[in-house]
């Protein structure tokens, strides 16, 4: 059973930083990379892509040069660095992976869509 926990989440003020963690269990995975990636989605708001990180990475337009999507598989966890936050950043930040495949962007994200997600962590950011 694949399990995606997720961590790192909480309250600051605009212009500070966060880093998310998503420690994935349970996962065997022909892959040494395969698809994850970071969404959001604040009260009222659609869910939104934040970071996809595939055979190469997207960031979505509004956290790109502050947001940064990385992994160490060795810890199998999946990392969100955000630096300036912006009160827009507020919402609960969602992991999401799919360990049985690896690709391009727009593989990976129709993959994540529909693969194994955590319980999210809140992000609140104060002006």
């Amino acid at each position: 059973q694949v399990q995606l926990v997720e961590s790192g989440g909480g309250s600051v003020q605009a212009g500070g930083s966060l880093r998310l963690s998503c420690t994935v269990s349970g996962a065997s995975s022909s892959y040494n990379r395969y698809c994850m990636g970071w969404f959001r989605q604040a009260p009222g708001n659609e869910r939104e892509r934040v970071a996809v990180a595939a055979d190469s990475t997207f960031y979505a337009d509004s956290v790109k040069g502050r947001f940064t999507i990385s992994h160490d598989s060795t810890k199998n966890t999946l990392y969100l660095q955000m630096n300036s936050l912006k009160p827009e950043d507020t919402a609960m930040y969602y992991c999401a992976a799919d360990p049985s495949a690896f690709g391009s962007v727009g593989f990976c994200y129709a993959r994540l869509k529909s693969g194994y997600w955590g319980r999210g962590t809140q992000v609140t950011v104060s002006s």
